[in-house]
């Protein structure tokens, strides 16, 4: 089983509910976050494209925060996900360095903080907060090695990029365009 989370940016509005549903979830102090919303801008008037996603740790087969952390707190777990053990986190900052996303932070307690996909959400059989609140249905959560998941299906028929490619991560979010 690997976890996945496919985002629809067609569907994106740009409203942070997924934001704020994050950090009352998971007691996120203010001033920071685990996850927020970008917005490009392409082209030129009249021909103007934007796109609104959701961003955050994506979760990489191939992490590079995990491999620099020098007391084993960055670490996999169950499902690919990439969890941050805080009482092991000498507060370092080297898997933020590493990050390519940009998705860790400084907790002011001294450990780094960052997604987890509601790690424990999903013990209880609950999808991630981000994903149960979302108004307008963009966000999709499950087993990317199970072939019957809503996420495989979405992958199999939709065009999709995942972001930094090039850092060879192999990332677990996937934005569909």
């Amino acid at each position: 089983m690997k976890y996945a989370m496919v985002i629809d940016t067609l569907k994106c509005v740009g409203c942070s509910d997924c934001v704020v549903a994050c950090q009352t979830e998971n007691s996120v102090p203010i001033g920071y976050c685990r996850d927020w919303v970008t917005e490009s801008v392409n082209g030129a008037y009249p021909h103007v494209e934007i796109e609104l996603k959701s961003e955050r740790c994506n979760q990489c087969d191939n992490a590079p925060c995990v491999r620099c952390c020098p007391t084993g707190a960055s670490h996999k777990a169950e499902g690919g996900i990439v969890l941050v053990t805080a009482d092991e986190c000498i507060g370092c900052g080297a898997c933020i360095a590493s990050c390519p996303y940009d998705a860790r932070y400084q907790h002011p307690d001294g450990y780094v903080d960052k997604c987890t996909f509601c790690a424990h959400r999903l013990k209880k059989g609950q999808l991630p907060a981000c994903v149960s609140v979302c108004p307008t249905k963009c966000m999709y959560f499950g087993d990317i090695d199970d072939p019957t998941s809503k996420v495989s299906h979405l992958l199999a028929s939709r065009k999709f990029k995942v972001l930094a490619p090039e850092a060879g991560t192999k990332p677990n979010v996937y934005y569909l365009i």
